[in-house]
């Protein structure tokens, strides 16, 4: 297989493949001719230029690296912006775009960018395909029928604060599991909190004046136990396919802040219906309030962490009122409940793969029987997390993404490596 070539923008966006350089990937801090083997461009995956940023290539000579600063294309001569890939959900990236900032480069966008190149048949990327169910395909989603099924719903349930947070979503920022909701099927979502117990550096409802543009407005008006309790009944009596409702969306901070008013609506939904699964997305920060969450009903919790080593967490969760030891105590309290336990790890090459982190996240896996790992490549601008993660990270170097899910199920037989959720006939 021949080697792909380096893939580079010009100051318009267009995109070109370099004629002579191969393409490089970052790994972490490293940078190199990357030794896994690319996967084509998904479907529904794409190519984005990075401002402010140069393409790095490869000389396929000397195998030295080669940052491209000025390239003639035709008759016109220009500085090349890099180009890494965004990929569709189901997806796990495995490599970063190899590039130089700027010393003007702008914080860039809240994506996971991943690494691509030029390969005999077209765009490749440096990623695995880690979760293959087609209940989570595209071309499912923001369907032509989309906004006369969201005017409907809200004919009738207009004032009901979560439906109208929903349409946003669903319609704006093309969330599948808002529109879950309004397409009543699978897993639907009911955001419940406008406040947040961390700052995580990379939220993607909540940034600084000086941070990227956050790719999603958050919810400013908490709901009512009532308004969520009637989205969770009306869905879990009648949705099709895996029938889930999930508190904890990125529309909204954090929902253990208001479990007292979650629980209200779990014992409202559980007292009219015991058809599906509730589930919660959370930062596992209030072990108090999830112990009651499952007393209530509730069957299953997601909880995010971009790391297992207490001082990488720290640095990017900053969490407020709480620690590491929290999120492990509350992991805990759902396998006592007996609980679905899945953990959403923001996974980053180069610093989640390093050997430390690797052993710590495989005794956290191991030490609580976490049923699924559910790898979520973290959307934030590289450079911004390799500053976060500078001298906290676990020590050890890098063994590679792949090499890091293998060691994950080999420390808990009958893990399951994925990106979605799964409904109660799948667990």
């Amino acid at each position: 297989m021949t080697a792909p070539r380096l893939l580079f923008a010009d100051p318009e966006g267009n995109l070109y493949d370099h004629p002579e350089l191969l393409a490089a990937a970052r790994h972490g801090e490293a940078v190199g001719e990357p030794d896994e083997t690319p996967i084509p461009l998904p479907a529904f995956g794409r190519l984005a230029s990075l401002p402010g940023r140069l393409p790095i290539g490869v000389d396929p000579e000397t195998g030295e690296l080669v940052v491209v600063d000025e390239i003639t294309v035709g008759e016109r001569t220009f500085q090349p912006v890099a180009v890494g890939a965004m990929l569709q959900p189901g997806y796990t990236r495995t490599l970063l775009p190899a590039d130089e900032p700027l010393g003007d480069a702008p914080v860039l966008p809240q994506w996971a960018y991943t690494a691509a190149g030029w390969g005999e048949e077209g765009p490749v990327v440096w990623a695995l395909h880690t979760d293959q169910r087609t209940h989570w395909n595209p071309t499912d989603f923001s369907t032509r029928e989309l906004g006369g099924i969201v005017q409907a719903r809200l004919l009738g349930e207009g004032s009901n604060r979560i439906l109208k947070q929903l349409k946003t979503c669903a319609l704006q920022y093309n969330c599948f599991t808002s529109q879950n909701t309004f397409y009543c099927r699978d897993e639907a979502a009911i955001p419940a909190s406008v406040m947040c117990n961390a700052r995580c550096v990379g939220c993607i409802s909540d940034q600084p004046e000086d941070g990227p543009p956050a790719s999603h407005e958050r919810m400013d008006d908490a709901p009512l136990a009532e308004e969520m309790a009637r989205v969770g009944i009306h869905h879990l009596k009648n949705a099709t396919g895996r029938v889930m409702v999930s508190f904890g969306q990125g529309c909204e901070g954090e929902p253990l802040t208001r479990w007292k008013v979650i629980e209200k609506a779990i014992r409202a939904m559980r007292a009219e219906t015991s058809r599906g699964s509730i589930n919660i997305n959370t930062n596992g920060s209030l072990t108090e309030g999830l112990d009651a969450l499952f007393r209530a009903g509730l069957d299953a919790v997601r909880v995010s962490l971009n790391s297992a080593w207490a001082p990488l967490y720290r640095a990017y969760y900053r969490p407020i009122g709480y620690d590491f030891s929290d999120v492990e105590a509350s992991i805990a309290a759902a396998r006592r409940h007996g609980g679905y336990v899945a953990l959403n790890l923001l996974l980053f090459p180069g610093v989640t793969d390093r050997a430390g982190e690797v052993e710590a996240l495989c005794e956290l896996v191991a030490k609580h029987r976490v049923d699924q790992v559910q790898t979520r490549s973290l959307c934030i601008d590289p450079q911004q997390y390799l500053a976060v993660a500078g001298e906290v990270a676990a020590p050890g170097e890098p063994i590679g993404v792949p090499a890091l899910l293998e060691r994950l199920q080999a420390a808990r037989p009958g893990l399951v490596i994925g990106n979605f959720a799964r409904g109660l006939d799948e667990r």
